[in-house]
């Protein structure tokens, strides 16, 4: 598929003869979480849509599409987390990392990733419990056990696990991370 970005070159440039250029997009860059959390907000767009149509244009709103709507914004949030994770986007401080030594530095980048790993695994491991003690529970609007949502945040931690795993590996196999990364330093070598 081809994605199009405007050229706002001055006209008469070799390179582009137009206002808009072909970018390619590398549909290899994406992974199962990135079209499972497209397809969600998706979804939660047509039942936001669908709630907002009914409630001020008839006048008479559906009942589920306000409770549904939440769920699938938490649905979306537990599918796109992983995202996050895969691409080492979560938020950080790398601050104190450019002032500290190389070695200390290192040391603080692995020791995070195997926190963040014990973390994601240990908020999987919770939401598997919770799940077991959800199933007698509904929804209010639907008559959908509230298992179902509880197992969202449960795939989603576990999906987080595992992206967390591969980033850790990734980073013990370059011998560094974006934390203790310094450019400046192997642009010297």
């Amino acid at each position: 598929m081809t994605e199009y970005r405007e050229n706002h070159e001055a006209p008469g440039n070799d390179e582009s003869s137009g206002f808009i250029e072909d970018v390619q997009v590398d549909w290899k860059e994406y992974s199962i979480e990135d079209y499972v959390s497209f397809v969600i907000f998706w979804v939660l767009g047509a039942v936001v849509f669908a709630q907002f149509f009914s409630r001020y244009v008839l006048n008479d709103s559906i009942a589920w599409t306000e409770e549904i709507a939440r769920y699938l914004l938490i649905a979306v949030a537990f599918a796109g987390a992983p995202i996050a994770v895969r691409k080492n986007t979560h938020i950080h401080v790398e601050f104190f990392y450019r002032f500290i030594n190389r070695s200390l530095a290192r040391f603080l980048s692995v020791l995070v990733d195997l926190i963040r790993i014990v973390f994601f695994a240990y908020a999987s491991w919770l939401s598997w419990k919770i799940i077991k003690i959800m199933k007698l529970q509904y929804m209010v609007a639907l008559n959908i056990s509230m298992a179902w949502i509880y197992g969202l945040v449960f795939a989603g931690f576990l999906l987080m696990t595992f992206r967390a795993v591969q980033v850790a590996v990734t980073h013990w196999r370059r011998g560094y991370s974006c934390l203790d990364y310094r450019p400046e330093e192997n642009a010297l070598s």
